[in-house]
């Protein structure tokens, strides 16, 4: 009879698996161990290997089965345990094949129902616990950075009242006993559930799919886990979700959660559900460090990163200049970009976030005539010389001009660092060019000692990583105005965001305006601010921060194209590879990544890592898809059970929807604005 079986793999993490007899019992063989080193980190259930659902109850699967294996053999590289599972009605075949795979141990799972009737109400699972994994991080890309600790505080969420979770605007994960986080597997744009504990890790992928024989008509696997008190489960399951303390629902709207119940399968007889899942063991270096060994692997795993059939960084750049100029108010007075749709009353020009209106004279002045805008440097300076006779009071300047009453309003940290960030670059382009650039010199002068005063005073404590937006233009500004003081301020911002954000108390968060949680805007300010602390200083420990916020960065952006159902991204052939994610709250897909494209590719170079250089051009690529023919492209891609416009009172019509009407500027110029600096990078080698 068959005891054991190790299967040993030289890798940087080796990993070594046990397949075990429970020789006391002389019942063959009884569990699957994963081991990295000497200690037990991953195994199956100690009910059982497989274990299926026979009913339903209260929005969860019950009435669970579970079955041992019975027997193994080893053909070539894969090791195959089978076992059955008699149940009413018939017999469920089960098989398991694994394999060793560099980190991962490869498996393939397959149910087989051999049965008279349909097998109704049932749920397939994939199990592994992780028995010693207690005090658990959890790490699910896109929905939970380690349980969205400042989405929960802001969502109102208290020790005290436990309700409060429930309640929550954002996924939250306090991982208690027994509480359960599975989702839909469309939702994660790298489709792995991860978690930390001590110097430990352990990771599930999965390869995304629909379920055969599901109760909905859009139904696929959810991953995620269950914490106990006395470790944690990672899991697949054939459809049923459940977070925040409650089962049957989804984060289907902005601030809230909706019903999603019945995720059950009924298997007709003769079906056969297959479904492939990785394993991945890991040491964590430092708190807030072990997501990044697992995303690490998804990159590679999806390398390489095709662009067959997508349209060159030229084509795109050129159509959202065309739009630009649709978006040109030739005023005599007051001249600009338009922020809003014309459908929006009244001619607003704003600067940062979603208006980006002082992004166009930067890009203009960048990119030269090659796309053919003529008079672009008059354009450029008449447009960026009004901006900067924005007001100031003791907070920075006012963002926002409305032409018709030539009034200034809306104050914000974010918008302010991008657009400082912005107006530095074009008057660096100014200066090369000869172009005279002296009022947006004395404005961000004015704007960058106000700031810098700010910061460094002994009260300044920033909500959230927003204010790192300031730590480039700051530091460029020290650079052209010959001021130190601006280069201490930087850089003072950027060790507040080192020490406050890399760990799991306070991920990065508050990049966005209309969300206060985890999201990649976040990360992004951080990865910018730290980046451009390595270039100032050329400490490789800034390089080392900048790459821990790339990572972050990156861990919100889609590396897989969703399958969809019929609907207009369907209509498109969409591919989601390339997007990203907006945050823990506003769950669609947007092109926001384009943007910091220039700086993955740079952190390619620098950290000799072709494959991110493959990923900056994909993800610009990509979200040239649904550009149409007048230039337009729209924002919230629809591709999980989320909106934020239109009919959003059944989840089951959601997924697949597109706002294509709302064109906000920010959608145009981020593809301009990395267009330029590609330029500039491209001008800086040639010379």
């Amino acid at each position: 009879m068959f005891s054991e079986l190790v299967i040993v793999v030289a890798c940087a993490a080796p990993q070594v698996m046990h397949v075990v007899s429970d020789a006391a019992t002389d019942a063959g063989v009884r569990r699957i161990e994963v081991r990295s080193g000497d200690s037990l980190s991953l195994v199956s259930p100690p009910e059982g290997l497989w274990s299926v659902a026979t009913a339903w109850k209260d929005g969860w699967p019950s009435e669970w089965k579970h079955a041992h294996p019975n027997a193994v053999v080893q053909r070539d590289e894969w090791t195959i345990v089978t076992g059955e599972l008699p149940l009413d009605g018939g017999t469920l075949l089960l098989r398991d094949a694994y394999r060793i795979d560099g980190e991962l141990v490869r498996g393939r799972r397959r149910f087989e129902w051999k049965g008279t009737a349909a097998l109704e109400h049932c749920t397939l699972s994939v199990r592994w616990l992780a028995p010693d994994a207690t005090h658990v991080h959890p790490f699910l890309p896109g929905i939970s950075f380690y349980g969205n600790p400042s989405g929960a505080r802001t969502s109102g969420v208290t020790v005290d009242d436990p309700s409060s979770v429930a309640r929550a605007a954002v996924v939250v994960q306090t991982c208690g006993d027994g509480e359960r986080s599975y989702f839909e597997e469309h939702r994660f744009p790298i489709p792995f559930a991860s978690i930390e504990w001590g110097h430990c890790g352990a990771a599930l992928h999965t390869t995304p799919s629909l379920v055969p024989g599901a109760a909905r008509r859009d139904q696929w696997w959810s991953l995620g886990m269950t914490t106990f008190a006395s470790g944690c489960e990672l899991a697949l399951l054939s459809g049923p979700c459940a977070a925040n303390g409650r089962t049957a629902v989804v984060k289907a709207r902005q601030g809230e959660f909706m019903a999603y119940d019945n995720t059950w399968l009924d298997l007709r007889p003769g079906a056969v559900v297959e479904k492939e899942f990785a394993l991945q063991l890991f040491d964590v270096s430092g708190p807030g460090q072990g997501f990044r060994v697992p995303l690490r692997t998804s990159i590679e795993g999806s390398d390489p990163f095709s662009c067959d059939g997508l349209a060159s960084i030229e084509a795109i750049a050129a159509s959202k200049l065309g739009f630009a100029r649709t978006r040109w108010r030739d005023r005599p007075e007051d001249p600009g970009f338009e922020m809003y749709p014309d459908f929006v009353d009244g001619t607003h020009y704003v600067m940062g976030w979603c208006g980006q209106a002082e992004t166009m004279p930067y890009a203009l002045l960048a990119l030269g005539d090659r796309y053919g805008w003529k008079d672009l440097d008059a354009v450029a300076k008449r447009s960026l010389d009004l901006l900067v006779t924005a007001p100031f009071n003791e907070s920075g300047f006012l963002q926002r001009y409305t032409a018709e009453t030539k009034a200034w309003s809306e104050q914000d940290f974010v918008s302010q660092g991008q657009a400082l960030e912005t107006i530095t670059r074009a008057i660096e382009v100014a200066q090369r060019r000869g172009i005279d650039a002296a009022r947006w010199i004395e404005f961000v002068r004015r704007a960058a000692t106000l700031h810098a005063e700010r910061v460094l005073k002994a009260t300044w404590k920033p909500t959230s990583t927003n204010e790192a937006f300031f730590v480039s233009p700051l530091l460029r500004a020290a650079r052209l105005l010959g001021d130190p003081r601006l280069a201490e301020a930087g850089l003072h911002i950027a060790r507040v965001a080192a020490e406050r954000h890399i760990g799991y108390d306070e991920p990065y968060w508050g990049g966005t305006l209309d969300a206060r949680c985890e999201d990649k805007e976040g990360a992004w300010a951080a990865f910018q601010a730290f980046l451009a602390a390595y270039d100032h200083t050329k400490d490789r420990a800034w390089l080392e921060r900048a790459e821990h916020a790339m990572d972050a960065t990156l861990s919100w952006t889609c590396l897989w194209n969703i399958d969809l159902p019929p609907g207009r991204l369907r209509d498109h052939a969409f591919r989601s590879r390339g997007w990203t994610v907006v945050s823990a709250q506003n769950q669609h897909l947007d092109v926001f990544g384009v943007y910091y494209t220039p700086e993955i590719h740079r952190m390619g170079e620098l950290l000799g890592r072709p494959e991110l250089m493959r990923l900056a051009e994909l993800m610009f690529r990509s979200c040239g898809q649904l550009i149409d023919e007048f230039g337009s492209q729209g924002e919230q891609i629809q591709q999980t059970n989320f909106a934020q416009h239109g009919d959003m009172s059944d989840v089951e019509r959601m997924r697949g929807g597109y706002s294509e009407g709302w064109t906000v500027f920010w959608i145009t110029t981020h593809f301009l604005h990395a267009a330029a600096r590609f330029a500039e990078a491209e001008e800086q080698r040639g010379r």
